[in-house]
């Protein structure tokens, strides 16, 4: 029973927890009061909630693919 290998390795956890970090941002960046039917809020056309907010969550599910492949060493 010594042979006790993992699908990931540390730095495979690692870079998915950062990964996770990223996509959270995003959505936090994404996130903010909206239009009611009392008050309109231009807020909700700010290019950081259309543009760059999307593009930092859709950098960390990169980030989480790339940390899922990333090879391990394996020492023999």
């Amino acid at each position: 029973m010594e042979n006790n290998k993992f699908a990931f390795s540390k730095i495979n956890y690692i870079l998915l927890a950062i990964g996770v970090a990223i996509i959270l941002v995003g959505f936090y960046l994404m996130s903010g009061d909206g239009t009611t039917e009392q008050a309109f809020n231009p807020d909700i056309f700010s290019s950081t909630r259309i543009t760059v907010a999307p593009m930092v969550s859709l950098f960390g599910f990169v980030f989480i693919i790339v940390a899922i492949l990333w090879p391990s060493k394996s020492t023999k």
